[in-house]
């Protein structure tokens, strides 16, 4: 982008002109209407070295979003202080909290959880257990990004129908690369599975209901179920609690809401060719990096949009502090796969501070 767009980009986005758009923007935000003062709930599991990267994450949060959040953040007990030291310091405008809890499993099989694939990943499944004063709850991995309001995807809740629990994304979009379809040894949801890196939860309905199984002709509530298939499978599961989520959806289809791939858009999206058309077509809204692309030089794109949003300073301009910069990084990945389709990872970010510019400029 040129100087000259960027000078009229900032100038649309704090024209009174531009304002007219706030209708169709909030119209976006239906839930958010029914529900005006309902705190967002976010939850995040940090153990090891992910202390950074989930700061990260909580900052893309952070961002965009326009009702208050509340953040669970469970981690290893020598991670709360830091947490707490970096947490306190964020310029919160009294529009975000945040609890910290220790990791906890059941005590009779607590070392075989915390062990099964990643450390403490399969704290997220006791989630509905443990925050018991909880309706809803938005779960991420330590390595996602927001690159528009945690709001909109909070909004899926209210499009759930009568008999679904929770919302995720298809593991794969292109059978053809899949991997629960040609390695699994496991029962999986769909075609081609789900990824559990982005789950929303209405957890009153967790909590509530009885699930179908392959163990017995008695349907087992959420608590009563996990350790039954952790006996069963566990030496026929890969990618851990993830696996045991696809084996419960698998055999309660009709509990789970599927958004689209731009919600949790992976490198398996464009490292093979660009095949989440979503994106194409709408922009990233939510990044993940697995595989740690963050951290290396494999996938180039995704660490360029993770090191913008790292070192951005809350309180500076978005254009030139964040998206001005960020392009020029991402323009220079354009060898690789996922960087030939580079402007997918700024057509969403684009669109998001443009519009938090029109909020404002509404507010004053």
């Amino acid at each position: 982008m040129t100087q000259r767009f960027y000078k009229a980009f900032l100038n649309e986005a704090h024209s009174l002109v531009q304002i007219v758009r706030v209708s169709h923007l909030c119209s976006r935000y239906d839930y958010m209407k029914t529900h005006p003062s309902e705190k967002m709930h976010l939850a995040v599991v940090a153990c090891g070295e992910r202390l950074e990267e989930t700061v990260t994450m909580l900052r893309s949060a952070i961002i965009f979003s326009i009702r208050p959040l509340h953040f669970h953040i469970f981690a290893e007990d020598q991670l709360h202080e830091r947490f707490k030291d970096i947490l306190d310091e964020f310029p919160y405008e009294g529009k975000v909290n945040y609890t910290l809890y220790p990791i906890t499993f059941p005590t009779e099989s607590a070392a075989e959880w915390k062990k099964l694939f990643k450390p403490c990943a399969s704290q997220r499944l006791f989630l509905p257990l443990i925050l018991k004063n909880v309706d809803s709850l938005l779960y991420v991995d330590t390595d996602i990004l927001f690159l528009r309001p945690v709001d909109d995807i909070w909004s899926f809740l209210g499009k759930f129908n009568s008999t679904q629990i929770a919302a995720m994304a298809p593991e794969h979009e292109e059978p053809r690369i899949g991997w629960y379809n040609r390695f699994a040894r496991h029962p999986y949801y769909g075609v081609t599975g789900i990824n559990s890196g982005v789950m929303l939860m209405n957890m009153t309905r967790i909590r509530r209901k009885y699930f179908k199984n392959d163990m017995t002709p008695v349907r087992l509530q959420w608590g009563e179920i996990l350790m039954p298939l952790l006996k069963k499978y566990k030496l026929n599961i890969t990618w851990g609690d993830q696996d045991l989520l696809n084996i419960m959806f698998f055999h309660n289809p009709e509990s789970l809401y599927v958004f689209p791939c731009q919600w949790n858009y992976r490198p398996d999206h464009c490292i093979y060719g660009s095949n989440c058309k979503a994106a194409e077509e709408e922009g990233i809204f939510i990044l993940h990096g697995n595989r740690g692309v963050y951290h290396d030089d494999k996938q180039p794109t995704f660490r360029a949009v993770y090191e913008a949003i790292k070192n951005y300073s809350f309180g500076d301009d978005l254009v030139h502090s964040l998206l001005q910069p960020l392009e020029l990084e991402l323009q220079k990945t354009m060898h690789t796969y996922c960087g030939r389709v580079y402007k997918v990872f700024i057509k969403q970010l684009t669109k998001s501070i443009k519009d938090l510019y029109a909020r404002r400029s509404k507010g004053r």
